[in-house]
């Protein structure tokens, strides 16, 4: 039985789809980034963040990027907390942990009906809405293609899914302490339902 699900949602340009250290991505999309090489997808559901790989090479790639990777401030990450807030009470989800850190979010997520992918994009629609809003989006003085400001989240999610309590204790454990890894301080958002044992 699944509990929930540990996921990852990037910003723009944190993790490209051609990494060195590997990815989880079938294509690279954007030609800017194609001549440092093809997906470099890997199977493994481990982090690869640590492996040893050509940072200059990836330097290289994210400065190839058509906009400047988005590093969120913390005004913007409070404004990401209010969308995911409403989408959280639209949707009924039951998010058990989160860090909203500058270049990517970590949050414990229990079962729910709808797909990981579905709420990641829920919680994402929303946060782009209030960031908007707020004219706190990462791109709001970009050019608006079709009539739309360039996204500021990657495509897709890394997900884990989480099959025991004891895993479900560690993932929440590890959302909450991601700040500290980064210097941060612990954060604690309204829409977080504490996971009762």
């Amino acid at each position: 039985m699944i509990l929930g699900a540990h996921v990852i949602i990037s910003a723009y340009g944190f993790w490209l789809p051609n990494d060195p250290r590997g990815s989880w991505s079938d294509f690279v999309a954007a030609w800017e980034l194609l001549k440092f090489g093809r997906a470099s997808k890997v199977t493994t559901r481990e982090s690869v963040a640590r492996v040893s790989h050509d940072r200059e090479r990836r330097r290289a790639a994210k400065s190839a990027l058509k906009y400047k990777p988005v590093l969120f401030s913390g005004p913007q990450a409070r404004a990401i907390a209010s969308g995911f807030a409403q989408a959280a009470d639209e949707g009924a989800y039951r998010i058990r942990a989160c860090s909203i850190l500058p270049d990517h979010v970590h949050f414990v997520i229990a079962a729910h009906d709808r797909t990981y992918e579905q709420i990641t994009q829920h919680l994402k629609s929303h946060a782009t809405r209030w960031l908007l809003a707020e004219n706190r989006h990462p791109f709001g003085a970009e050019p608006k293609t079709r009539g739309t400001t360039p996204t500021c989240w990657s495509a897709g999610l890394w997900k884990v899914y989480i099959h025991d309590e004891s895993h479900l204790r560690a993932a929440i454990r590890y959302v909450e302490q991601n700040p500290a890894k980064e210097g941060k301080k612990q954060q604690s958002w309204r829409f977080v339902v504490p996971w009762a044992e």
